[in-house]
């Protein structure tokens, strides 16, 4: 595994900031951010997002709101403080008999007339530097992209997200490689879902978010579809550029990874069971055996006998050296790396309730909201 993420990020692109006083004069853009009860989240990313250089000489911030029960709204317009590129949009109910789910309808709603070149999604839990809007189109016009995706900083700020965040962000560095996603001619395609940037004529031609409406993982099915029809997909490490943080506790950490691991999969049963007894393999069984090899060690003396205990101890020095890895590589701090062990059990559990949620239905949910089709 170590290897394999070496391999995979050595040569992995990164967005880089354009040359000094490109500005984009001669295009427009449309920020979406769809918000449905972010009011921990919405207020710092809209401030963050209105203090961005300016991407080009037309651009708007529109924050829309998903019928929340908090106070969303009023905090994204107080923190937006009547600047002139802001606006706030309520997304109205869905069409009654149709599905959808997550953010797509939000999405959706901001993008009906739609009169921008480019039109960019992203979420209210994340933080941009200043200059991430204008580097991002600056690199997808520079580039003939048609969709800009990028990588952010995952920033862990509870124990639950120490325990899985560091894992789970192996995994999908592995399971869905950037070499593979950008290169044409390769059927893999990946999009990071709180960072997206479309051609709007792209985004049309792919039938924006009506087109996945029912998709809980609307960004892999959004990636899929540009591919699928020909088009540019780029997709670039955003560390420098963007933090997101995912989960403020483990309720919601357990919703959100249960909502998609299977899905995340292609609905493919043995492979999602699979991946769940992997992680637990490499994380949760060096730290089950320890103490049990540990024993055995100490009733008897023969050599064999501390084979186990030196396997242990081995797999348990291979999990440091990753976490190493990720510190060097992205910056991860090491916190609670001596509970991976817990983490691998959790997301082995993680695995089979994702399957039962999702063939089932039964609390298949996204913050509270069921994601089963009407009736």
């Amino acid at each position: 595994m170590l290897a394999l993420l070496e391999r995979t990020f050595a040569a992995a692109p990164s967005l880089q900031a354009p040359p000094a006083g490109v500005c984009q004069a001669d295009t427009s853009c449309t920020v979406v951010v769809p918000a449905y009860n972010e009011a921990d989240n919405i207020a710092d990313c809209v401030r963050a997002l209105l203090a961005s250089e300016s991407p080009c000489q037309r651009w708007t911030l529109v924050v829309v709101d998903d019928d929340s029960g908090d106070a969303t709204a009023d905090l994204a317009q107080a923190a937006a403080a009547g600047d002139p590129h802001f606006v706030l949009l309520q997304a109205g109910p869905r069409p009654p008999g149709e599905r959808w789910v997550g953010k797509n309808w939000a999405c959706h709603r901001a993008c009906q007339g739609l009169d921008s070149d480019w039109v960019a999604f992203i979420d209210a839990d994340v933080r941009v530097e200043p200059g991430a809007l204008r580097a991002a189109l600056a690199d997808a016009i520079a580039e003939g992209s048609d969709l800009l995706t990028l990588a952010p900083r995952l920033r862990s700020g509870c124990l639950a997200e120490w325990l899985v965040q560091p894992i789970i962000a192996s995994l999908l560095g592995l399971g869905f490689p950037i070499q593979r996603a950008n290169d044409p001619a390769d059927p893999l395609a990946f999009a990071a879902g709180p960072f997206l940037l479309f051609r709007s004529q792209a985004y049309r031609a792919i039938g924006g978010h009506a087109a996945v409406a029912g998709e809980v993982v609307e960004d892999l099915a959004l990636a899929r579809a540009i591919k699928g029809q020909g088009l540019r997909l780029r997709y670039l490490l955003g560390l420098d550029w963007l933090t997101l943080r995912m989960y403020r506790d483990f309720a919601a950490l357990w919703e959100g990874w249960t909502k998609n691991w299977l899905l995340g999969l292609d609905r493919n049963v043995p492979k999602a069971l699979a991946a769940g007894a992997l992680v637990l393999q490499l994380y949760a069984v060096p730290w089950l055996l320890l103490p049990l090899a540990l024993g055995l060690a100490v009733l008897d003396p023969a050599p064999l006998a501390y084979l186990p205990l030196l396997l242990a101890l081995l797999a348990i020095g291979l999990q440091l050296a990753i976490r190493f890895w990720s510190r060097r590589r992205f910056g991860t701090p090491l916190h609670w790396w001596w509970l991976a062990g817990i983490g691998g059990l959790v997301i082995g559990a993680i695995a089979p309730v994702s399957v039962w949620k999702t063939l089932s239905g039964r609390g298949w949910t996204w913050r509270g909201r069921s994601l089963q089709s009407p009736g």
